[in-house]
């Protein structure tokens, strides 16, 4: 029955307002679960490539794990590679998926969250490189001084930090070294700008020559590696601070189960190249199960 009168309904009113104000804050501000259609799982990608095939590839991911999980997806390549950190930071993002360097800055600013390293070739490792055109003269790092230089991003570890440190290594001041340095903002942009003649030379990841070369069948005749960097972990895939446990598991589980089909190595295939996904403690998985079969207890152990 509803209030007749005035009186009751400004009572029932008021009543209403009293619940409300008993409710918890968050019951209150409780929206849509996260991975509901209404609020989509955030996935966000550097722009290390070509932008729309990562893009491409991303939403043929996202598509994948609503399949393991039943999750609801959203994909997006940032602008920059620093995008992508402070998006995780400030919660706008909630799977990103981070180079080495970008990684180490998002987990101390933002304690982003470790799933995975990427695999590729068989490995959790690669390396950087500096190229030149096959025909520029060019033969040892010293060659490269007063030169026109490419590197990727600032945050980028194979297209920066690592072929600045190789050059300092050298004992040459990377910041005087060269006559004039840019940042061409993907890996393939400092190969073609190498390639057209733009730069002297340039620092990118150690196959990118293999990702252009339908399009430039002579790319490796044409442009050569002048020196390789150290060993650098491969990308990494990471969700952001805060987001809950069970909701992380079953992103985890759905990336993990992609690597186990045709299907969905295909599609991890085509972002970034990834080959397989580490889980570093599951690298573990061999003592844990030696233990068990010896009816060690994990609690009592040394």
């Amino acid at each position: 029955m509803f209030p007749s009168s005035a009186a009751e309904r400004r009572r029932a009113f008021c009543l209403g307002v009293l619940a409300l104000l008993m409710m918890s804050p968050a019951v209150l501000l409780a929206g849509p679960p996260p991975g509901s259609p209404e609020r989509p799982l955030t996935m966000m990608f550097v722009p290390s490539g070509d932008s729309q095939v990562i893009l491409k590839g991303g939403k043929e991911l996202s598509r994948a794990l609503f399949e393991e999980t039943g999750l609801h997806f959203k994909t997006s390549v940032a602008t920059s590679y620093a995008a992508v950190i402070e998006a995780m930071g400030g919660g706008k993002t909630d799977i990103g998926w981070l180079p080495p360097f970008s990684y180490v800055l998002a987990k101390k600013k933002h304690g982003v969250e470790l799933l995975f390293v990427v695999e590729r070739f068989g490995s959790p490792f690669y390396k950087g490189q500096i190229v030149v055109r096959a025909d520029s003269g060019i033969h040892t790092l010293a060659d490269l001084k007063g030169k026109t230089f490419a590197y990727v991003d600032p945050a980028s570890t194979s297209g920066h930090l690592y072929p600045k440190s190789l050059i300092a290594a050298q004992g040459f001041n990377p910041d005087r070294f060269f006559s004039r340095a840019v940042f061409a903002g993907s890996h393939n942009a400092v190969l073609l700008s190498v390639l057209k003649g733009e730069v002297d030379a340039g620092a990118t990841y150690d196959d990118v020559r293999a990702t252009v070369v339908k399009s430039y069948p002579d790319i490796f005749q044409r442009v050569r590696v002048l020196a390789y960097t150290r060993d650098i972990p491969n990308n990494t895939v990471t969700v952001r601070k805060g987001l809950s446990a069970a909701i992380t598991r079953q992103v985890k589980d759905g990336l993990k189960a992609l690597t186990r089909s045709a299907e969905g190595s295909r599609i991890l295939k085509k972002v970034y190249g990834v080959e397989g996904l580490v889980d570093l403690d599951g690298l573990f998985d061999p003592v844990r199960e030696t233990s068990r079969l010896l009816g060690l207890e994990m609690d009592s152990a040394p």
